[in-house]
């Protein structure tokens, strides 16, 4: 089997982020993410980039309206109450906002272009590491994503847990809700699964720093790795940060340490697997789309020289499946 590249990429819209960011402060991302995803698809389709696309549940429906006929019976009891996308609900003064809390027309856009699967984010953005809720809160939650998928016509194969929090006491839900894969985390102590209060800035600074040095390794993964546990951990390899002016300097730094990691996983027939959220794109548009091309043209390289292919999660998740079996 050839070396694997895949994509995952975390679609939130302001739902993702509205427990740390006020809209005012993120607007520029938000307004610009559509554009972004656009660009992003235009891209996979030149480059015949198979992703998936981790979709919030909210994202389905049309409006708040729709939203509200919808929601589960059990919902979290987070301690801090402000982490609740279901609170945020009842609190939020509905307007002219809904572009940047439903996309179902993105979403079918998404669907409709070759490769792409369309996997959840979970239905509210649940934290499954947050002091106060619980495994019956995350089955009801997950459910509901896993059904208004179903409603359009989307099978849900693949999870992303919003934050990286993944809780190993949870991953018997994904597969009695019929869920293969999950992404984990990298190996480092440094992107172990944390709440928010265990963010400290250390760990928050030896990441960004990881994305410019290498301090973690390659973190490519062989599908034997992969398959030892069901649902299958398909692991996050780099994150790809958005363009920052003030380090703009070191883009070569990160694009380098990426085009290693990616070398790595096509000489050792291993899997390299990149994530990033689409509104991480929004505020630069051009730059982080110019730096996304140069990865993929990288790619070309590596399927042309060592046979590297483009998979996305449930695609992954097949394989794994046959192995399993066999």
């Amino acid at each position: 089997m050839p070396g694997i590249f895949t994509v995952s990429l975390d679609l939130e819209l302001y739902w993702g982020v509205r427990d740390s960011r006020s809209f005012r402060d993120y607007e520029a991302n938000l307004y610009g993410e559509r554009d972004a995803i656009r660009g992003i698809l235009d891209l996979f389709v030149a480059h015949d980039i198979h992703a998936t696309w981790a979709t919030i549940g909210f994202l389905f429906f049309k409006d708040i309206a729709e939203l509200r006929q919808h929601l589960p019976g059990v919902l979290p009891d987070y301690r801090r109450h402000q982490l609740s996308s279901y609170r945020y609900i009842d609190e939020h003064t509905w307007g002219d906002d809904d572009v940047y809390h439903f996309a179902p027309d993105t979403i079918e856009l998404i669907r409709s272009s070759t490769g792409q699967e369309i996997g959840t984010h979970t239905f509210s953005h649940y934290y499954c590491l947050e002091e106060g809720q619980t495994i019956e809160s995350f089955r009801a939650d997950l459910q509901a994503a896993v059904e208004i998928a179903k409603v359009r016509g989307i099978p849900i194969t693949s999870l992303v847990f919003p934050r990286n929090q993944g809780n190993q006491a949870y991953l018997p839900v994904l597969d009695e809700l019929g869920i293969a894969c999950y992404r984990g985390n990298e190996r480092a102590s440094f992107y172990k699964p944390r709440n928010k209060r265990e963010q400290s800035s250390l760990v928050r600074g030896m990441r960004l720093l990881d994305a410019y040095i290498n301090l973690s390794g390659y973190n490519t993964y062989s599908l034997e790795e992969c398959v030892r546990s069901h649902p299958f951990n398909i692991p996050a390899s780099r994150f790809l940060r958005p363009y920052s002016r003030s380090l703009a300097s070191l883009e070569g730094l990160r694009l380098h340490r990426i085009k290693r990691a990616m070398h790595d996983a096509a000489i050792g027939n291993r899997l390299f697997h990149l994530w990033w959220h689409p509104h991480n794109f929004g505020a630069d548009v051009k730059h982080n789309l110019a730096f996304l091309q140069k990865i993929l043209a990288y790619y070309d390289q590596l399927n042309r020289r060592y046979g590297m292919q483009s998979c996305n999660m449930s695609e992954i998740a097949a394989m794994l499946e046959r192995m399993h079996v066999g």
